[in-house]
Parts: C-alpha cells; structure tokens; sequence
C-alpha cells in the first residue's frame, strides 16, 4: 500500500494533492504504530499456546502507551479516514480506479487496526501483566 500511495502522490491534479495529504497524515501515525501499537504483537505467537514472553516488561510499556495514546491514535484514524474520501472523490471524477482502490483499501486497514490490532495488542499487555501478577503472588 505504501509503494501504490507513493505512486498516487507523485500523480498531479486533484488525486496527486489528495494522496500527498493522506501520505502527510498517514507517515507520523505510522511511525507511532511501529514504535509502540505493532510491536506487543509479536509476542502473540509465544503466548497463544502458553508460553512466556521475555519481553513482557517492555509489552506492559509499550501496551500502557497505547492505551493512553489511543482516543488520539483514533482522531488520526478519523483525519486520515477524510482525507481517504477526499482521495476516493478525486481518484472517481478522475477514472483513476487504482487510487480509489487504494482509499478503500486504507480505509479498511485502518478499521481492522481498530477493531482488531489495537485491541489485541492491548490485550497483550493485559495477559502478560496478570501472568507477571500471578507469579508475584506465588512466587
């Protein structure tokens, strides 16, 4: 997606201008997903069949940031989502069906982070902060 965004943004006219706002929104709150909201999911596939993660210290952190950080993670989702209509709209009077395809794809990726990667990644933290709590009271 980010090579077919690159490419929309270098097209001039209305589509041009639309993608290089979205790719303005989009690349800091990318950056933030990568930091702190993608990561704890990597831990994912040592937990599901009961493992222990050694960087659980590191998931509560990045997990609690999240957590303080996602009604703003969510106001970027709504910029960026507008800024995709904007995008859509221009690609449509342009006949351009590969950038209107792309804002629907966007615009559903940034639902299923919603719905889905933000909320299992905070459920990380919290699995992995009961799994810390309940070693402390046994151990």
């Amino acid at each position: 997606m980010h090579a077919k965004l690159a490419a929309a943004a270098r097209a001039s006219g209305l589509v041009g201008d639309a993608a290089r706002a979205v790719a303005k929104l989009l690349h800091p709150h990318l950056l933030k997903e990568e930091e702190f909201a993608l990561p704890p999911l990597g831990l994912l596939a040592t937990l599901a069949p009961g493992g222990a993660g050694r960087d659980v210290a590191s998931a509560m952190a990045l997990t609690d940031r999240l957590k303080a950080e996602l009604p703003a993670m969510l106001a970027e989702h709504r910029a960026i989502v507008a800024a995709l209509q904007e995008l859509s709209g221009a690609a449509r009077s342009a006949g351009d069906e590969a950038s209107r395809r792309l804002a629907d794809e966007l615009r559903s990726h940034a639902r299923m982070e919603e719905e889905v990667m933000y909320p299992a990644a905070i459920l990380v933290g919290e699995y992995v902060r009961r799994g810390s709590q309940a070693a402390l009271s046994r151990g």
